[in-house]
């Protein structure tokens, strides 16, 4: 027992790599490279692109109302996303400025002298810089290499899909990175967990105590995701059963017998403990709206001539609210030419146009200037068989991380193939942004097999597996430079334009 105890402590070791001064230097270089791709320039194009024409203005009324409010008719808005997102939002808008035209009014504000449309995509570009942080420190936790974790923080930056969302203030960006930072501490929680076992054995205690403070940390940051949008619950049952699924196996690892039935008896209450934080994090989302009188259907029940009692009247409101959005998004068909199904998403089928424009000549014949949410192809149509094979190599090596990386995966994939069943239903490619970073992951876990070990009987293999390796992400980096100016909206001309429709994925006006 003991002796397998030490295989699982260098395992441990091996896979969970001190933050040497060096990492962190590699790390930094690859962040800032991932910054300056999203904050240069980022106040182009001029106006509101997409859905910033509500989520910019939301964060406005959150911040000057607190609630989401509509200025032209002077009445709280209907909106059918929780507030953390647009809260976010609107702490650019404080810090740098936000301006629009509503009806008759004006609305103006900042502290510092910037263009309106730098505050309110601010908080989008530096959470696209920050997963790309997280990125390089889990890939390289998970993967016991700096140089991995740094190729899956690059291919994270260097993406057009994640660069775009880092750039135009919708709350994609913040569900992604919410959802990759819960993963995160998850993994930190699994790894605290099974030396804590480990240490217990050699101290000759039954078992480790303590408060798992890491998972509960995970759960605050799965309740901001929640509170960004509802599709985070997606991940729930996953998070849970990683959570157990890990636990399970710290215990078979220390030789408890019966390592399912003891991590259910011992961690059902932690798991219980994590829900009341969830929902306590997505309450305190909605306190604009709890600690005001403005809200849409705040009074729900008072102006239908039903008793309102104080707290509970007001999540009685909230609950009918809730309801209310719910059958919005069970019901949404408005139809939209950026529409697309969940089996085209990885292939690229049908991305969003977020900006379009051609002036001074009739469409084709001027130069073009479009902003397109579409992924960096090479590495887009590298994710369907970078799963194949992890699935693979997952049983083949008996190896947790791939099916970490799989139930993430299907966790932000599968269930939108429900609601596809329903013809009308609209969805939007945009949906995947949660699962993009666990893709990359098994993408980057296909390049490490690639590399493998050191072999000294064939010391040639890791550097042929090296070569494949570095010219993948070499071509990744071409790829990405080759399609930049429609990741950011520089003008091209029109042929220029037209060679990079791919796909014939045009949206001609």
């Amino acid at each position: 027992m003991r002796a397998a105890a030490e295989i699982t402590r260098r395992r441990l070791a091996r896979f969970e790599p001190r933050g040497s001064v060096s990492s962190w230097y590699a790390t930094g270089f690859v962040v800032l490279v991932a910054a300056v791709l999203r904050f240069s320039g980022l106040a182009h194009p001029q106006g509101k692109l997409f859905d910033e024409t509500y989520y910019a203005k939301d964060g406005w009324g959150l911040l000057t109302k607190g609630v989401e409010w509509n200025y032209r008719d002077n009445v709280p808005a209907y909106v059918v996303h929780p507030p953390l997102g647009k809260w976010l939002i609107a702490l650019g808008e404080w810090a740098f400025g936000y301006y629009d035209v509503d009806g008759d009014q004006r609305l103006t504000g900042h502290l510092l002298d910037a263009a309106p449309e730098f505050g309110w995509r601010f908080s989008a570009a530096l959470a696209g810089t920050v997963s790309v942080l997280l990125m390089v420190r889990i890939a390289r936790r998970m993967f016991g290499s700096t140089v991995l974790g740094c190729a899956a923080g690059l291919l994270l930056a260097l993406d057009g899909f994640h660069l775009v969302l880092s750039r135009v203030a919708m709350l994609d960006i913040f569900l992604l990175l919410f959802v990759l930072a819960a993963f995160g501490a998850l993994l930190i929680d699994r790894d605290q967990r099974r030396r804590a076992w480990l240490d217990a054995l050699a101290a000759g205690v039954a078992a480790p105590t303590g408060a798992r403070w890491w998972r509960l940390f995970a759960a605050f940051l799965f309740g901001c995701a929640v509170a960004t949008k509802w599709s985070a619950l997606f991940f729930l049952p996953v998070f849970a059963l990683l959570v157990l699924w890990w636990e399970a196996g710290a215990r078979r690892s220390a030789g408890v017998s019966r390592p399912w039935q003891e991590t259910l008896r011992q961690e059902t209450g932690w798991l219980v403990l994590c829900g009341f934080v969830i929902v306590g994090v997505y309450l305190a989302s909605w306190s604009g709206w709890l600690l005001t009188d403005d809200g849409y259907f705040r009074h729900w029940r008072a102006d239908n001539g039903q008793t309102e009692l104080p707290v509970i009247g007001a999540l009685q409101n909230l609950i009918h609210y809730h309801q209310e959005a719910f059958g919005f998004h069970s019901t949404l068909q408005d139809k939209h030419p950026s529409q697309s199904w969940p089996w085209q998403w990885l292939l690229l089928g049908k991305p969003v146009t977020v900006h379009l424009a051609y002036p001074g000549a009739p469409w084709g014949q001027a130069p073009v200037s479009e902003i397109i949410l579409l992924g960096t192809p090479l590495l887009w149509w590298s994710f369907l068989p970078a799963l194949a094979a992890i699935a693979w190599l997952g049983v083949a090596r008996r190896d947790w991380r791939p099916g970490a990386i799989l139930l993430m995966v299907a966790a932000g994939w599968l269930p939108w193939f429900y609601y596809a069943a329903d013809a009308h239903r609209v969805m939007f490619n945009f949906y995947t942004a949660p699962i993009l970073p666990f893709l990359v992951l098994a993408v980057v876990y296909v390049l490490g097999a690639m590399i493998g070990p050191a072999d000294p009987v064939d010391p040639d293999r890791r550097l042929v597996g090296s070569v494949a390796a570095g010219g993948y992400l070499v071509l990744v980096v071409l790829c990405f430079a080759y399609f930049h100016k429609l990741f950011v909206g520089d003008f091209l001309p029109y042929a220029d334009w037209a060679n990079r429709m791919w796909l014939g994925n045009r949206w001609n006006p």
